[in-house]
């Protein structure tokens, strides 16, 4: 039992090398939108005090706000900050219709009615359980920045909250390059906060 332990370390040592070797590019200024799409007159999105701030509108539209540039095997790293029953989440890939992507959910989930943060949310339109963080209330600290780092690489996503790895799910439904995402969920009154956002293509 001890020896498989021991495995499980190691390997997530590796795994966590490999992500610190990934070359980061910034990916907002913190003055505007450059780079990410539809960013002219954006209402849903905006820039203040050098944090990209995401809300709904008046009438509970959600929003996605996509970069430019397409990505397969890559990682994003931010802060995120946020209060309150809140939806957001890190969108990367699609499903082989080109219709889903497979997505870190940011705050609380709508089906489950529980802040899911940092776990995996599924083309299937599920959180499997091998996707879900289960530390979260031990690293998330609240009302505060946080740091994390989604990384897909092959068919295994693997998310880091606060430096600590936290899940590793294996899923090859979403083989499709496309744009990385920012998401305000529909139907909610709510604010999200980002910052320090870099991205890194894994070659």
């Amino acid at each position: 039992m001890k020896s498989l332990r021991l495995l499980a370390a190691l390997a997530a040592l590796i795994v966590s090398a490999s992500a610190a070797d990934i070359k980061m590019e910034s990916a907002f200024n913190g003055k505007d939108l450059a780079g990410w799409q539809n960013a002219q007159n954006n209402e849903f999105w905006k820039v203040v005090d050098g944090v990209l701030v995401g809300e709904n509108n008046a009438a509970k539209k959600g929003n996605m706000l996509y970069t430019e540039k397409s990505y397969r095997d890559a990682v994003i790293e931010c802060e995120v900050r946020y209060s309150g029953d809140i939806d957001s989440g890190i969108m990367m890939r699609k499903d082989a219709k080109g219709k889903r992507d497979m997505q870190m959910q940011i705050g609380v989930s709508r089906s489950l009615k529980k802040d899911m943060t940092c776990s995996i949310y599924a083309p299937t339109g599920k959180y499997p359980e091998a996707g879900q963080c289960k530390k979260l209330e031990q690293l998330w600290k609240k009302d505060a920045w946080n740091k994390v780092r989604y990384q897909a690489k092959g068919d295994t996503y693997t998310v880091w909250l606060n430096g600590e790895q936290v899940v590793e799910y294996v899923d090859a439904t979403c083989p499709n390059p496309f744009a990385i995402g920012l998401q305000i969920h529909p139907g909610v009154v709510m604010k999200v906060e980002y910052r320090n956002i870099f991205i890194g293509e894994i070659k």
